[in-house]
């Protein structure tokens, strides 16, 4: 099986308004990036996937079977991690894992065996045995990742799984995604709108805005620069300074009042940027490589004005 999802002419709307539009979409095997601002539709698309909503229209193929025809076959070898909370108050962080794992089938001795296994992967340790309701942000996000975990699923679709955590958490949490993929070659659909989580750990690239599909790629092929060249960030006055590197012999583009990429060598670029600097008196805030066409792509989407559906 080369593709986990394949799916074509995916439209879902509500109240009239489209959530996801004619979507056709391919999620290979590996670790894929479903990126776009809040109201783009990869929650829908996640919910479609699961059987959750009803779509209006929409036909294909899930971990091999038809759907959305088997889509309860379908969810029962899917791990979901939702955005939102979902724990039942009471229940100890071990009892909710072996619930979910009882739910899928595994008997009572093996789902506690499994909770504490995948328990033990999410790094949760004596806190497994608090009441869920007392656990912070951060050990929520594991809980849920755990429950994601426990019936051992061919794909584990993470909807916003980082929301909420601090650095530290947010790399321990990608390192786990990572070892899924690399140590027990799990398919992962990871839905964020954080680029950097994308960038850390994916292999293909999926962006949706205002439900249709911008962009889908290889992470490599959009990890390549546009083109040559540091991209300059100063206070003020950037047509300005532009024509002062012109005037230097540098290619120069003025994006806004602000940014400029200045093409050629790096190493002379940066020599000749501060000198036009002191001589000009434009304070230069940053400077940093050339935008990739990932970050391209996705900043031109966030940018945006009224994204999101009414």
């Amino acid at each position: 099986m080369s593709n986990v999802i394949e799916i074509t002419d995916l439209t879902k709307r509500y109240a009239g308004n489209f959530a996801l539009k004619k979507v056709e979409l391919v999620v290979p095997v590996g670790v894929t990036g479903l990126l776009g601002p809040n109201g783009s539709g990869k929650s829908t698309f996640i919910k479609a996937m699961l059987g959750l909503v009803k779509v209006d229209t929409g036909s294909g193929c899930v971990l091999g079977r038809t759907w959305p025809a088997q889509v309860k076959s379908i969810r029962d070898r899917i791990g979901y991690l939702p955005e939102d909370d979902c724990y039942i108050l009471g229940l100890q962080g071990i009892e909710s894992v072996q619930m979910m794992a009882r739910l899928s089938g595994l008997p009572t001795t093996e789902a506690l065996r499994r909770a504490h296994e995948v328990l033990d992967f999410c790094d949760v340790g004596q806190e497994r045995y608090r009441n869920v309701e007392t656990y912070s942000t951060g050990m929520r996000q594991k809980l849920k990742f755990a429950q994601a975990l426990v019936h051992d699923p061919q794909l584990i679709i993470l909807d916003e799984p980082t929301t909420g955590l601090d650095p530290t958490q947010r790399e321990e949490f990608l390192d786990r995604i990572h070892a899924l993929a690399i140590r027990f070659e799990k398919s992962v659909l990871l839905s964020t709108h954080i680029l950097h989580d994308v960038q850390q750990v994916c292999d293909q690239v999926i962006i949706l805005v205002r439900g249709e599909v911008r962009l889908a790629d290889s992470l490599e092929n959009m990890q390549r620069p546009l083109q040559a060249g540091i991209q300059v960030r100063v206070v003020r006055d950037a047509i300005r300074f532009a024509d002062s590197l012109r005037r230097r012999g540098l290619g120069v583009q003025c994006e806004n009042d602000t940014e400029l990429l200045v093409q050629g060598d790096a190493s002379l670029i940066r020599k000749t940027v501060w000198a036009s600097s002191k001589e000009e008196q434009v304070l230069v805030e940053r400077m940093d490589a050339a935008r990739n066409s990932l970050e391209h792509s996705f900043m031109e989407i966030v940018s945006e004005k009224n994204y999101a559906h009414p």
